[in-house]
């Protein structure tokens, strides 16, 4: 089955590196989640979501995107970068996907840069990320889950 990572990444183009990189692996074609019409997944067995995460959550369109698909006899996997580690940045995904009837295979997240709001005041965090360490990780992870394909 074919594969497809659906990425919203803004700012600073942090998640589309690890979807690049995930992609490169599954050998899966990478779109953003306003550019697909939701009956394309259809063709796909295993579809990644992700984005940055803002205010605690997915990015909104990728959000809406699930909203509008269905899971049954898919499987999907998640990830996101993020400035601050918490761990429940990929509960409402998770849950909105699980409720599509998708079977969540894995799970990924590294830090990204951000500069938004009061980091800008303070010249931002996590420069540099995601680094190469970042990007091997993904790979790897991508490699752990291609037998879901």
């Amino acid at each position: 089955m074919k594969t497809l990572i659906i990425c919203k990444s803004i700012h600073h183009g942090n998640t589309k590196k690890i979807a690049d990189a995930m992609a490169e692996v599954l050998n899966a074609d990478v779109i953003e989640p306003e550019k697909i019409n939701p009956d394309e997944t259809k063709k796909y067995g295993l579809i990644g979501f992700g984005s940055g995460i803002y205010f605690g959550k997915h990015h909104k369109e990728l959000l809406k995107l699930v909203d509008k698909i269905s899971g049954k006899n898919k499987k999907a996997f998640i990830f996101s970068t993020h400035g601050i580690d918490l761990p429940l940045y990929h509960k409402i995904l998770r849950n909105k996907l699980k409720n599509k009837e998708f079977n969540i295979v894995g799970e990924f997240s590294c830090r990204g840069y951000e500069d938004y709001s009061v980091f800008k005041l303070i010249g931002g965090i996590n420069k540099g990320h995601p680094n190469k360490e970042d990007l091997e990780n993904a790979k790897k992870f991508a490699e752990n889950i291609k037998k879901y394909r």
